[in-house]
């Protein structure tokens, strides 16, 4: 068996509803991407966008495969179909790990050792999963060394700005089964202690809640801040300060008794050992749909040696990256809790005909081959750009 074609698909799916976002003086609008006006909060897009990888075998089995790529998929791709595809064409894909390895040290000498280009080979990982899990007949994480645990519980994201408009929102997916809820919060500390107030208050102590800033403290702000939501019970504390300040987030992760919880953007070994050395952290959160199930594996390996649990992060991540955390949430020791978005999941699973479905805030062990959703080839061509 030879890998044959290797194809990306750069997607972009419009919201269901009408969630656009007018240009004001705290947002600027350019075509479909909106951006805070302060100097240090990301690009979002209006679609639900990435790249997604499809792989077909001389004998005709295919796998798919997503590379995170929230905005601007295209440059993820340019890459898997310029760069990954000519390393990829002919070889047997039962190499995954050395496939892997061979891709990233194509570009390494040449400083891109992240970002964009480490974003496309785990889009080529996570399909080659995908395709060794249907050609064995078996679920993904059979082939990462089988599953620790009978399901993955997960957090449901949530937003408001607003005490009143958190309480609903919370109260909206306790309904739906949820016990973990975390918070997207940037407003000053002040007014983010009164929206988790608000939110504890009404769902309870029994439910965990988390909150993530997006690096908008600086470090005596995540301090203060960290300090007043320990008063509440809160879980941890997300991405406090700016990623490239890993001493800054040593320092609130030393002063406080919550965890501390980042590394979305860290996508390889390398980029992770410096963090684990200064402990940066005490709960690790990478994507693997940046990482790929193979160099997942070897970040939750090197954690569990400094006795650090993984909590992975989906965020912006379509349908296949939701399916392949699972996986790799079922199939590390380490394991904390996954994220979730309860409200985007049918958005994303637009180009699926079907797809994991959490029950009672938790993802039962797939059983299907491969990672689990059954692609609607015809829904990502309508969908590509």
């Amino acid at each position: 068996m030879r890998i044959s074609s290797i194809k990306a698909f750069a997607i972009k799916i419009p919201p269901s509803n009408d969630s656009s976002t007018a240009a004001s003086d705290q947002v600027e609008a350019y075509g479909d991407y909106t951006i805070a006006a302060d100097a240090w909060t990301s690009i979002y897009s209006r679609n639900h966008e990435t790249c997604l990888v499809r792989l077909e075998t001389d004998d005709g089995l295919v796998g798919w495969g997503e590379g995170q790529a929230p905005v601007a998929p295209r440059a993820t791709a340019a890459i898997v179909e310029e760069l990954c595809a000519p390393l990829l064409l002919d070889r047997d894909p039962f190499d995954v790990e050395f496939l892997w390895y061979r891709l990233y040290s194509a570009m390494r000498e040449r400083g891109h050792i992240t970002g964009f280009y480490v974003d496309a080979l785990a889009a080529v990982d996570l399909a080659l999963y995908d395709l060794l899990g249907k050609a064995l007949q078996k679920p993904a994480y059979k082939l990462l060394g089988g599953s620790f645990r009978r399901d993955v519980q997960v957090y449901a994201g949530m937003g408001g700005t607003e005490p009143d408009a958190a309480v609903a929102s919370a109260n909206t997916l306790l309904a739906a089964g949820y016990r973990a809820l975390k918070l997207h919060l940037r407003m000053p500390n002040p007014q983010i202690l009164a929206v988790v107030g608000a939110v504890r208050q009404a769902v309870g102590p029994e439910v965990e809640l988390l909150v993530d800033v997006h690096g908008t403290r600086e470090v005596s702000g995540a301090i203060e801040l960290g300090k007043g939501l320990e008063a509440l019970g809160v879980r941890w504390l997300e991405a406090p300060c700016q990623p490239e300040d890993i001493r800054g987030q040593a320092e609130i992760a030393r002063a406080l008794s919550m965890q501390v919880a980042t590394g979305e953007w860290l996508r390889t070994v390398w980029e992770w050992r410096d963090w684990i050395a200064l402990r940066g952290f005490d709960v690790a959160m990478p994507d693997v749909a940046r990482t790929g199930l193979s160099e997942g594996k070897r970040i939750s390996a090197l954690c569990d040696s400094f006795n650090l649990p993984i909590a992975p992060h989906v965020g912006g991540g379509g349908i296949l990256s939701v399916a392949a955390t699972i996986h790799y949430s079922l199939a590390i020791p380490n394991f904390q809790i996954m994220e979730h978005g309860h409200e985007s999941l049918a958005w994303k699973g637009t180009i699926a005909s079907s797809y994991p479905v959490p029950q009672d805030g938790r993802f039962a062990a797939p059983q299907e081959p491969g990672l689990g959703v059954e692609i609607d080839e015809a829904a990502v061509a309508s969908y590509s750009s």
